[in-house]
């Protein structure tokens, strides 16, 4: 069974600096050896900021991940024991009886998944379900089967046994010569002796009757040798002949071991999509009875795993470290299935977050995550790569607007002069270019703008969005303001949110024009100049942490 991954993943809606602390963080957890196997994942698209960002760090772009609750496909056991539907019982049997299995699934000639095989139903393949007249004695199965079960060799036929499965009726012929020749001709007035499979050992009179009378085969038994006469007669009148090692008796048991599994196969079974989660499992097959559940490619049959009930009673978890958040809220969805190992953050504390065993969290009033991982790899003595050096940089610029946002911190200025200098960046040159990139206001779609950086919060049983947009200037929002306005309402009514804002920042010149959707009560609480109904200016705000949640929370506070 594989492991499940781990993940250093930042909030819905990432920001520069949710996806370059994932990277750095993701790589120094490598470095020192202690996840080597952890990626660098983002639960959310990237901005064209960012994007330029990891360009010119030639780093990828982090996975996508949008689920992290544990699925069929990630547990499925990948190494199957299986079999087709013209494998014989002995075939299936063995394969189960090695493997100490009580099931297995059977693909079709193409390799397309056709049915489950449950220990119990070989049984009848064995023992017929009828205990009187030629029932009992008829096996439907294939002469080719039938030699390849008793490694019997054909003499005398002209090409390969047939393959197709028929309906043959033993006869063992270990009765008296007269009782075999009477069974025979009673059978040629009957029309069925064709179907007849005549069984004996060395007895030339009773093989040569089979053949008189036109039985479909004749089997010797006993690795007795067969006269050539014999063999001319039956190649002459088309019966099929063959010799085995086995006596009569036990040739006359392994010849209903010949018979093909696709008789007895469950065809009404359940089938899982490989992206089902676990969670989800667990309640819609609790109850069945059915012992296998193949995880089968979506769209098609074709068999990636299985899975037993066993494997849903405590699957292993993915194991994520948050970065830039700590809100069950803002975070990847199913992480409350997930196992989290450790959080960095530099946000307010809020509450949800809960874990099974003790975690590491590191939480400081810092202005950019990036920073915390960089002192990280300081405080290990490790310099990061150019690239990873490069993104954390990104990071503290984005989120510090390069040092002069009122969360910026001495470390925030200490890292990115550290980082700088590794990724060989000067850092005013590097946040000129970074905010020249791509705006938003000018080219993207109203929902782009509004969910390039969003954060749900709730705060005193009232649920908010607020939305950040930096620019570096304001002149594109006046044109955009009515659609703007107008997708901010669509958001605010779908998601059921109690406040709902969008702040477009001015880097340059340290201000914010706030457009805010809710109760009139909390809107006439904002402390910032009003302009009209839904539009509000802020001087001097640029920090959606430190100034616009906190002034929301204000608001709420003062309007109930």
């Amino acid at each position: 069974m594989p492991k499940t991954p781990f993940y250093v993943i930042g909030h819905k809606n990432p920001d520069t600096d949710a996806i370059c602390s994932a990277i750095g963080y993701a790589a120094l957890l490598r470095a020192v050896g202690e996840e080597p196997n952890a990626v660098a994942a983002r639960c959310g698209e990237v901005s064209q900021r960012t994007k330029w960002v990891l360009e010119h760090a030639g780093i990828e772009t982090p996975e996508l991940v949008t689920d992290v609750r544990t699925n069929a496909g990630m547990i499925c056991h990948r190494e199957v024991i299986k079999v087709t539907v013209s494998d014989t019982f002995l075939t299936a049997y063995q394969r189960m009886l090695d493997a100490r299995i009580r099931c297995v699934p059977v693909e079709d000639e193409v390799g397309n998944l056709c049915g489950i095989l449950r220990y119990f139903d070989l049984l009848k393949l064995l023992l017929p379900a009828d205990t009187e007249g030629l029932s009992v004695r008829t096996v439907h199965a294939s002469l080719a089967h039938l030699a390849d079960t008793l490694h019997a060799a054909s003499l005398g036929a002209d090409g390969p046994l047939p393959v197709v499965e028929e309906d043959l009726i033993l006869l063992v012929g270990a009765s008296s010569q007269g009782t075999v020749d009477r069974r025979l001709k009673q059978a040629n007035q009957e029309g069925n002796v064709n179907q007849f499979l005549v069984i004996c050992g060395d007895r030339p009179i009773v093989q040569r009757y089979a053949i008189d009378n036109g039985a479909r085969a004749l089997l010797v038994t006993g690795g007795n040798s067969v006269s050539k006469e014999i063999r001319l007669l039956a190649k002459k009148k088309g019966v099929v002949l063959l010799c085995c090692e086995q006596d009569t008796a036990s040739a006359s048991t392994l010849i209903r071991c010949s018979r093909t599994v696709r008789h007895v196969m469950q065809t009404n079974f359940e089938t899982v999509c490989p992206t089902e989660p676990i969670s989800r499992l667990r309640k819609r097959l609790g109850t069945s009875d059915q012992d296998l559940f193949p995880v089968a490619e979506p769209g098609t049959r074709k068999l990636l795993g299985i899975l037993s009930k066993s494997d849903l009673v405590d699957p292993p978890r993915i194991r994520l470290a948050l970065v830039d958040h700590n809100e069950y809220a803002q975070a990847v969805n199913g992480v409350e299935e997930a196992e989290v190992t450790e959080v960095i953050d530099h946000h307010r504390l809020a509450g949800d977050l809960v874990s099974r065993e003790p975690i590491r969290y590191l939480n400081e009033p810092v202005g950019s995550t990036c920073t915390l991982v960089g002192r990280k790899f300081s405080y290990r003595g490790i310099q990061p790569e150019p690239g990873v050096a490069m993104c954390l940089c990104g990071g503290i610029v984005s989120d510090t607007l390069c040092l002069t946002s009122p969360t910026t911190t001495t470390l925030d200025r200490e890292m990115l002069s550290w980082l700088g200098g590794v990724a060989g960046v000067d850092p005013q040159k590097f946040t000129e270019e970074f905010f020249a990139v791509g705006s938003l206001i000018v080219n993207g779609t109203p929902e782009e703008i509004i969910n390039a950086d969003r954060k749900e919060f709730t705060e005193q049983g009232v649920v908010v969005s607020i939305s950040q947009v930096e620019e570096r200037d304001l002149h594109g929002f006046a044109a955009r303001r009515e659609e703007l306005e107008a997708s901010l309402s669509r958001l605010h009514s779908d998601k059921h949110y109690d406040l709902t804002i969008l702040a477009i920042t001015d880097v340059a010149l340290h201000h914010s024009m706030i457009l805010a959707i809710g109760s009139d009560q909390a809107l006439a609480k904002l402390p910032f100049e009003r302009i009209d109904s839904t539009l509000f200016h802020a001087p001097g705000v640029v920090s959606r942490k430190r100034q616009i949640f906190p002034a929301v929370c204000e608001a709420i506070q003062h309007s109930r």
